[in-house]
């Protein structure tokens, strides 16, 4: 009787999502809340994604066990212009209303299963987006765990709008969740602000490497500062297939382990720490591939000062190649970088700028320069060469088309690939 109250309840208007932030908001760094909202061009939104114990309270059935996972949006379209949403841009493996309760209702008699079917159609987001009006209801996605990032786009006649949200979910699994970031981030608007010049300076006075959790060894290079607001951040790095990683866990290990064995994908896999400004990263990234042992990682710092009002956030980025058995690492195992770093930063830079989301970036002294036939070797003895520059961005959460994110040409370096043939690694340094 229960499951036909919650069921029946759905059956007509949709209302706002039973979020719940009180417990919850703890453990998501930076200021991405689980409801956001953006504004433009007369579009607003109001994004959500509720966690399974809501999605079964409101449904009377579970989504998250199916693979589902329902995303609440609410559009007040007061433009004049009439929009359609493109919800393969949110994901191109979308569910139906139908299609999801087939799924999840599939152990139900005929009776239940058709009121939630008939819950989950009238709680579904409309395509049309009429001007004037207000809309809202779910999206149901493929699941995903730790967050995801999610990609809107409106469509009309010689008009189009793009908004990107990222969204973190709490799971009591994944490294953020334990790491020092949401106390940092809420001071960071009393760090020094730099001018972009002096900004400049800083980054390129940094350390070479990362280091161990006592400060000795020089670990993979830092070759990346990013520059702009968190909740900027990573919607922007989220569009390129960034994800969020999980903490080191004898669950997180098991599965580790069991990925490389059947040499499967492992999307949200662990990233072993590294230290700066004598702590471990705040947030792991990577972008995995169709096995555990490739993937692209980073790890990221808040650094303490901001650039023009900006956070900055300083960080290495490589390729894993490979996977091997070491007794230096917690887990026993360590990927193998690909030695041409260089690769890998450029790697992020073509990522931001596929998904238009950089406004400038340069190039910045400071790893310093190892040949190919002279390779500098990171904690866990992998080689790697490099130009010895860092790549510094300024992130845009507005949509920047690539040909008009602006190169400040301060340094410049060869094409990776050249780098890789032994042929000069610098082309040009400004200074």
């Amino acid at each position: 009787m229960a499951l036909l109250l919650v069921a029946a309840s759905m059956v007509g208007c949709v209302t706002v999502p039973p979020v719940s932030t009180a417990d919850t908001e703890q453990a998501i760094p930076l200021k991405l809340g689980r409801v956001q909202t953006l504004t433009q061009d007369g579009m607003s939104v109001q994004l959500a994604i509720p966690t399974e114990i809501e999605v079964s309270g409101q449904f009377g059935v579970s989504l998250a066990a199916h693979g589902i996972q329902p995303i609440w949006i609410r559009i007040e379209n007061a433009s004049a212009v009439n929009y359609w949403i493109l919800p393969i841009a949110i994901d191109p493996d979308y569910y139906t209303a139908d299609e999801t309760a087939l799924i999840a209702a599939a152990g139900l008699d005929a009776e239940n299963a058709a009121r939630v079917t008939e819950a989950l159609r009238q709680s579904s987001l409309p395509f049309f987006l009429q001007a004037g009006s207000v809309n809202e209801g779910y999206v149901y996605a493929s699941h995903l765990r730790g967050g995801r990032f999610v990609d809107l786009r409106f469509s009309a006649p010689g008009h189009g709008l793009r908004m990107r949200f990222a969204v973190m979910l709490p799971t009591q699994g994944f490294d953020y969740e334990s790491s020092a970031l949401r106390q940092l981030y809420a001071k960071v608007h009393a760090l020094p602000d730099l001018t972009l010049e002096q900004t400049r300076s800083r980054i390129r006075e940094l350390p070479c490497c990362t280091t161990r959790e006592d400060g000795q060894g020089d670990g993979d290079p830092l070759n990346i500062a990013l520059i702009g607001r968190g909740e900027d951040l990573i919607p922007a790095l989220t569009a390129g297939g960034w994800t969020f990683t999980e903490a080191i866990t004898v669950d997180s290990i098991r599965r580790m382990i069991g990925a490389a064995v059947a040499d499967e994908p492992f999307s949200t896999a662990p990233v072993s720490a590294l230290y700066l400004f004598g702590r471990k990263q705040d947030i792991a990234l990577q972008r995995g591939r169709a096995k555990i042992a490739q993937r692209n990682h980073m790890r990221l710092w808040l650094a303490p000062f901001r650039c023009e009002g900006q956070p900055v956030w300083v960080g290495q980025v490589s390729r894993d190649i490979g996977v091997k058995v070491t007794t230096k690492s917690p887990t026993l195992t360590t990927h193998v970088i690909d030695p041409n770093v260089d690769e890998s930063r450029q790697y992020l830079l073509q990522s931001l700028l596929h998904q238009e989301a950089v406004r400038w970036f340069a190039l910045v002294r400071g790893v310093g320069a190892a040949a190919r036939d002279q390779p500098r070797h990171n904690l866990a003895d992998d080689p790697y060469f490099t130009d010895g520059l860092r790549m510094a961005i300024g992130v845009s959460r507005a949509p920047v088309q690539p040909w008009q994110a602006l190169n400040l040409e301060w340094n410049e370096s060869t094409d990776p690939i050249r780098e890789g043939k032994g042929e000069d690694a610098l082309v040009r340094q400004a200074r």
